[in-house]
């Protein structure tokens, strides 16, 4: 069954937008995770209900989490492409009311051996993926471990261990595919969904593609049904899309062979103005932003996110990465990632280590 597109559905998207980003935005928050029954067995509810995604940066010269690893893409390496300081590495997240457990790659090792991991998304999957692979990595680095790098489908298996951690690089989760009319997203097609079953732990992500517009969107139409759009307002497209995967995930998951998370929404810092300086972007950060609030407020790709998992009826943890990422406006390459100015993606070592640390804190906390 379809969603209404029109100008009411819109409106509703952006009256929610609003009650996010206003002043009660955690009880908001709140609300929205309390009254979604697909995330109750959460083990941040279970762990003495304290909510990881709550709290703030703190200097620790223990970090990062590791140097050196054999995994990372020269685009997140950004200490190989020469930038000058350090204090990037050395920030730890800490909520508010509970520690984050450490990280221990052995126990991870122990814990999922034998097990195949997947992320299935876009570059920030890719990110994240490389992260965790360098995480475990440097509590075992004399362990054997094969690389597979390819467009499609990239793994790493930590052979002494059997344990296989994959990518599955599909921008929008939907399909995208070549047909007679050109190159069409298919908004209520996932066939590449076949080749996410079987799995022991499914980590999605999809949200900066849909915002690629003109030369750098990689679709001519969208379709729906049977009906091709040659534009669609891009949040209306995002929430339908999102609710295929949804329904992929209702239909085809066993959450007792398959845990499911989804990496929440990642902020970029393209506008200064976001963080209430006067800089046009994220280049030449070097300390994260200190507010309790972030002066750009919640994404509406959040709210949406938020929505369709009201929607879910089997367990999905949602890694709510969006504010604690908000917040640092220093991690990403900008111009040490081989590219003029990189504010979406991030640095390794870096941020999305604190990802998998919560990832690591769902699992075993």
């Amino acid at each position: 069954m379809g969603f209404p597109f029109n100008a009411l559905f819109l409106s509703l998207l952006l009256l929610l937008h609003h009650t996010a980003k206003a002043e009660n935005f955690d009880t908001f928050r709140s609300s929205v995770h309390n009254n979604n029954n697909a995330t109750d067995f959460s083990p941040r509810k279970l762990a003495s209900r304290c909510d990881f995604f709550q709290g703030k940066w703190v200097y620790d010269a223990s970090y990062p989490l590791y140097s050196s690893c054999p995994f990372i893409d020269s685009q997140f390496n950004c200490q190989k492409y020469g930038r000058p300081d350090y204090s990037y590495l050395k920030y730890r997240w800490q909520p508010f009311s509970c520690k984050l457990p450490r990280f221990n790659g052995l126990y991870f090792l122990e814990k999922w051996r034998g097990k195949k991991i997947m992320f299935v998304g876009d570059s920030l999957s890719l990110n994240q993926w490389q992260s965790l692979t360098c995480m475990i990595h440097s509590w075992v680095p004399k362990s054997r471990y094969s690389l597979i790098k390819a467009d499609g489908l990239s793994s790493v298996t930590f052979e002494d261990y059997g344990l296989k951690i994959m990518l599955f690089r599909t921008p929008y989760l939907v399909d995208l595919v070549n047909e007679r009319a050109g190159r069409v997203l298919k908004l209520d097609s996932i066939r590449s969904g076949a080749a996410w079953k079987g799995m022991d732990m499914l980590v999605f992500n999809t949200w900066h593609w849909w915002t690629h517009t003109g030369r750098s969107q990689p679709f001519d139409y969208i379709q729906e049904g049977n009906k091709l759009y040659k534009e669609m307002n891009r949040m209306i497209a995002f929430y339908k899309g999102l609710t295929t995967w949804a329904r992929w995930v209702n239909l085809n998951v066993d959450p007792a062979k398959t845990k499911v998370f989804f990496q929440g929404i990642s902020p970029t810092h393209y506008e200064g103005r976001d963080w209430n300086e006067p800089s046009k972007s994220c280049s030449g950060q070097t300390q994260p932003y200190f507010g309790l609030r972030y002066p750009a407020g919640t994404p509406m790709a959040w709210v949406v996110v938020n929505k369709v998992f009201s929607r879910l009826k089997k367990p999905v943890y949602l890694l709510d990465v969006t504010r604690l990422s908000q917040y640092r406006k220093d991690a990403h390459p900008s111009a040490y990632g081989g590219h003029s100015n990189d504010c979406s993606h991030w640095c390794l070592p870096g941020l999305p280590d604190t990802w998998n640390e919560l990832l690591y804190a769902a699992l075993f906390s």
